[in-house]
C-alpha cells in the first residue's frame, strides 16, 4: 500500500495545483478582461490594488498551472491572499465563515502548502529541476 502512495503522492500533488490554479485564474480574468461578468468589477481601474491583484491573478494562477517557479510564485501568492483576507474580510467578523473570508484563507493555506510541497508531477519545474522536490539523500 504504501508503494501506491508514494506512486501516486507527487501526481496527487500535481492535480491539487492544477485545480487550485483552474479556480484562481477566473477571479482575475473578471477583474481584468470582464470575464466571467462581475458587477463589482464592471469599471475597474488597472493601476488600482484591485487591478494589481487581478494581475497576480492571471499571472500567477497561470505559473502556477504549469508548474513554473512553482515554489516561489506560490509564496507570494499565499502572501497575497493572506493580505486580502485582512483587508477585505477579517475587520468584518473573527470567524472566516461570518467575514466571507473562507475562499481566500483556504487560497492563502493551499499556496503555502505548494511553496513548501512544490509543483509535483506534470509541471515545468518537474522537466528542467527548477523548484522541483529536493532528492533525497539516503545513506
Amino acid at each position: 500500500m504504501q508503494v501506491f502512495f508514494e506512486t501516486w503522492r507527487p501526481r496527487a500533488l500535481a492535480a491539487l495545483r492544477i485545480v487550485t490554479a483552474l479556480l484562481f485564474i477566473p477571479h482575475g480574468t473578471a477583474k481584468l478582461f470582464g470575464w466571467p461578468q462581475v458587477e463589482m468589477f464592471a469599471n475597474l481601474e488597472l493601476f488600482s490594488l484591485v487591478g494589481l491583484a487581478g494581475v497576480l491573478e492571471v499571472v500567477g494562477g497561470v505559473l502556477i498551472l504549469i508548474g513554473w517557479f512553482t515554489r516561489p510564485v506560490a509564496f507570494v501568492l499565499s502572501g497575497f491572499m493572506a493580505v486580502a483576507y485582512f483587508l477585505a474580510h477579517a475587520g468584518q467578523a473573527v470567524l472566516p465563515l461570518l467575514n466571507g473570508g473562507e475562499l481566500a484563507a483556504l487560497y492563502s493555506w493551499l499556496f503555502l502548502y505548494l511553496a513548501v510541497a512544490g509543483a509535483g508531477a506534470w509541471s515545468v519545474d518537474a522537466l528542467t529541476s527548477t523548484g522541483a522536490e529536493p532528492r533525497r539523500v539516503t545513506a
